[in-house]
């Protein structure tokens, strides 16, 4: 049963709903999801390993086809009109697929040229997204010679190339130095701040930490918890066992490893 103790004020309207979502392989990976992210939002999807996470972002953007459940992007009913919702929405891998013949500029270029944008303001969106992710200076070089992180930040100037209002990413900042992190950080935090919204996953618990607005807390396919920070360490210390010496997570302030072990260690023990 899923934990929150948000307190109910007006809010944003949502950029993501997702009601009774299912999706089974030979069991259920994921398991009766709700889910509601708001316009402008930061958030952060957090879980252990074969919890549901990827699975989860893999239906929303339409990789996969659910088994049952309601997907709304905006309003849109991403089921029944996938390709409108698409146009709303970026999604980013793991494991970044670009074109290695293709430079960075004729990358972009051509991504462009699928969501049939106008060259010029394509021109425009892509100098700015080069600029943005510190690739200028190599945006005429084929990616073939790219390491992973280059390669993370062109797919993610692709994904943004079409100025998505929903970003959807799955561990984006696995595998790069601390300089290419942060500019993608600051990238992610940018669009946030111009109204966009974010849904991330990442095992980097302090990524969650620093930048999310809320942060959902997932184990067998279901929601357990979800609030901000401050909220799910008073979760954890009075729902959920704390393992932070025996005091509340609340008044020690614990670390979101802290609270995240507490969250969810009785679905882990019960499984």
């Amino acid at each position: 049963m899923l934990q929150s103790i948000s307190t109910p004020t007006a809010q944003p309207p949502l950029a993501l709903q997702i009601r009774g979502l299912v999706k089974r392989f030979d069991r259920p990976a994921v398991d009766h999801l709700d889910l509601a992210v708001r316009v402008g939002e930061f958030y952060a999807l957090v879980g252990p390993n074969g919890a549901g996470k990827t699975t989860t972002l893999r239906v929303i953007v339409g990789l996969l086809r659910p088994d049952a459940g309601a997907i709304h992007v905006k309003g849109i009913d991403a089921l029944a009109d996938p390709v409108e919702a698409k146009r709303l929405m970026a999604w980013i891998s793991d494991e970044p697929m670009i074109y290695d013949k293709l430079t960075p500029r004729e990358y972009l270029e051509f991504v462009a040229g699928l969501w049939q944008i106008k060259p010029a303001l394509a021109a425009a969106n892509a100098e700015e997204l080069l600029d943005w992710l510190g690739l200028s200076a190599h945006a005429d070089e084929r990616c073939e010679s790219f390491s992973r992180g280059m390669r993370q930040k062109v797919a993610l100037a692709g994904a943004l190339v079409h100025d998505p209002r929903v970003i959807i990413l799955d561990e984006p900042l696995t595998g790069l130095d601390a300089g290419s992190a942060r500019q993608v950080k600051n990238v992610l935090r940018e669009r946030v701040n111009a109204g966009g919204t974010v849904i991330m996953t990442t095992h980097i618990l302090e990524v969650a930490e620093r930048m999310a607005d809320r942060i959902g807390v997932i184990a067998h396919g279901r929601l357990v918890a979800e609030g901000t920070l401050e909220e799910l360490r008073r979760l954890a210390g009075t729902g959920a066992p704390n393992r932070n010496n025996g005091t509340d997570g609340a008044d020690s302030g614990a670390s979101l490893e802290d609270t995240f072990l507490a969250l969810t260690a009785e679905p882990a023990e019960a499984a």
